[in-house]
């Protein structure tokens, strides 16, 4: 029994010099290639630096094609490079680059960067897509695509990402779930909620703050004694409306609430006109609501330099599932009942209007 022991354990050892000596000859015959082709090195296969083809010498290499189950260090790459974590350049590239976590680039990037979270780079002409985030220390011609932010130089093509753009100058378009900021923008800004920009004719969101636009604060009331005071802002062409107010026609639902965009159609020194699209709702902070999304046409007239009177009519559409809600206006040109949600519809022509002070 000894002796079957004994033989066991030295089969054991047997076995682990064994695979300790066949790693090292792989290791060996890895560098031993190196040393042979490092003038000639277009395919580039590994682990993680230094455990590849390219071995120590990989820092100064220039790929075709590149593929390391975890990470890859290049001079440049001129195809495609592949890694299951992370790909990281010292110079430029050209080609594709795909990475399961990360791209890092030391110069400019020439055709596509894809990774689950992070692509950086110093512009190019590329099309990058990153779980996370894009950042470019550069100009880019191309697009950046993101989950949460995207950061660049001058642009020329398109941000998109789910919470933040940022930028110079843009040639494009910017869209953003929540903010975008640039300075000199010939597009259009799209964002859920904010644009932050020097100039821009076309931002859409519900605050936009153009340094070259408009601003104003104004007083309106409508058919249904809805009250608000509301921001406008925006460029030369489009704007944003954000607004709170009272009802005072009810005694439950009276806080009321506004958002919304507008265009100027038409501008003249003293009169210009303005259609607006706004959804309006009213609050009693209990069970039950009341929303009303409107379509409106505002003729506007300057009464001096930063006071204007505007006012006209509207085409609404109507959905509550209150008593007060049905009774603000009776008037409907058609309504129906919602069997699903036990609400009340209707379309009908209202009016508004107010004042406004423009800054």
């Amino acid at each position: 029994m000894n002796f079957t022991i004994l033989k066991t354990n030295t089969s054991l050892k047997t076995l682990k010099i064994t695979a300790c000596l066949l790693l090292s000859l792989l290791a060996s015959n890895l560098f031993a290639q190196e040393d042979k082709t490092v003038s000639s090195h277009k395919l580039h296969f590994g682990l993680i630096y230094p455990v590849s083809s390219n071995g120590t010498h990989a820092p100064l290499d220039t790929n075709d094609f590149s593929f390391h189950l975890i990470a890859g260090i290049s001079a440049a790459e001129r195809g495609v490079a592949f890694a299951g974590l992370s790909n990281i350049v010292r110079n430029d590239t050209k080609g594709f680059l795909l990475a399961g976590f990360s791209n890092h680039i030391g110069k400019q990037a020439n055709g596509g960067l894809f990774s689950g979270f992070l692509n950086m780079y110093k512009g190019g002409q590329v099309f990058a897509l990153g779980g996370f985030a894009n950042i470019s220390t550069g100009d880019i011609k191309g697009a950046q695509f993101s989950g949460f932010m995207n950061l660049a130089g001058n642009i020329k093509g398109s941000q998109f990402t789910g919470f933040i753009n940022k930028a110079k100058d843009i040639d494009g378009a910017q869209i953003a779930g929540f903010i975008n900021v640039a300075k000199k923008v010939k597009g259009v800004q799209f964002a859920g909620f904010m644009n932050v920009v020097d100039s821009s004719d076309y931002p859409i969101g519900i605050i936009n703050l153009v340094k070259s636009g408009e601003k104003s604060i104004s007083l309106t009331t409508d058919e249904t004694l809805t009250t608000l005071l509301s921001f406008r802002s925006g460029g030369r062409v489009l704007y944003g409306i954000i607004g709170l107010g009272y009802n005072f026609k009810n005694t439950d639902e009276v806080y009321a609430f506004e958002a919304g965009l507008g265009a100027h159609l038409f501008k003249s020194n003293s009169f210009r006109l303005n259609a607006e699209v706004s959804g309006v709702g009213l609050e009693s902070f209990k069970a039950g609501e009341y929303m009303k999304t409107s379509l409106r046409l505002l003729p506007a007239l300057k009464i001096s330099k930063n006071l204007e009177i505007f006012g006209g009519p509207s085409f609404n559409y109507l959905n509550t599932s209150t008593a007060e809600g049905r009774s603000l206006n009776q008037k409907h040109i058609t309504s129906w009942e919602n069997k699903w949600g036990n609400n009340f519809q209707a379309l009908y022509i209202g009016y508004g209007g107010g004042l406004q002070y423009i800054f």
